[in-house]
């Protein structure tokens, strides 16, 4: 079972296996409904933790550098099911927050993600929704957090377009202008996690200030 999910999770991350997943079993707008739904997944469903959301926006970014999908038809498909999917976990976390507090901890839950969350979320307020898209497991819970904290549903979408928007069009951006460089072929493993570091700078500069005030 486990290592079905991680050969299933490398194809995701890797472009060569990807295209032949898009050109083969999610032919057309099979493929595209596939990745909205992994996006959708990872950022609208509690379970979904464990996507890999980062790695796969610039992969897809390579695929479409490779003209296997339209980058601009691939993105506002995975800005739609970004902000979809923060969406339906405000909605969740305002109704049925204190049940999924209180449920025991499973193979895919658990509280102490929904706690880390809640804290971060404690620390930087609405900011977080923005802030969460690039930071794995806590961009999952913090719409959660937020509906179960009672955020003004207003400001809510504002930071949920607005980060969504950001999350894809640069992991995304980026994948499409670098990807097809020897360097990053050669050695893309190395480059993915490069990205995603990069990509915490902004949440990393906003913890320093939090500490210094």
């Amino acid at each position: 079972m486990i290592h079905t999910l991680r050969d299933w999770l490398s194809i995701l991350v890797t472009p060569d296996r990807l295209i032949a997943l898009l050109t083969t079993v999610f032919s057309g707008w099979w493929g595209y409904v596939l990745l909205a739904g992994i996006v959708f997944a990872e950022t609208g469903l509690l379970a979904g933790f464990f996507l890999p959301g980062d790695s796969l926006l610039f992969t897809v970014g390579v695929v479409a550098g490779a003209g296997q999908l339209n980058i601009v038809l691939i993105n506002v498909v995975l800005i739609a099911a970004a902000v979809i999917g923060d969406a339906v976990g405000f909605h969740l976390g305002r109704a049925a927050g204190p049940a999924i507090f209180n449920r025991p901890d499973s193979r895919l839950f658990h509280r102490d993600h929904v706690r880390r969350t809640e804290e971060f979320y404690a620390k930087h307020g609405p900011k977080t929704i923005v802030l969460a898209r690039f930071v794995p497991i806590i961009r999952t819970f913090a719409p959660f957090v937020a509906g179960v904290a009672k955020m003004d549903y207003s400001r809510f979408v504002t930071y949920n377009i607005a980060g969504g928007i950001g999350w894809v069009t640069l992991l995304t951006g980026l994948g499409y202008f670098i990807g097809g460089h020897p360097f990053v072929r050669a050695h893309f493993e190395k480059v993915v996690l490069g990205i995603v570091f990069i990509s915490l700078i902004p949440v990393i500069s906003e913890l320093l200030k939090s500490r210094k005030k």
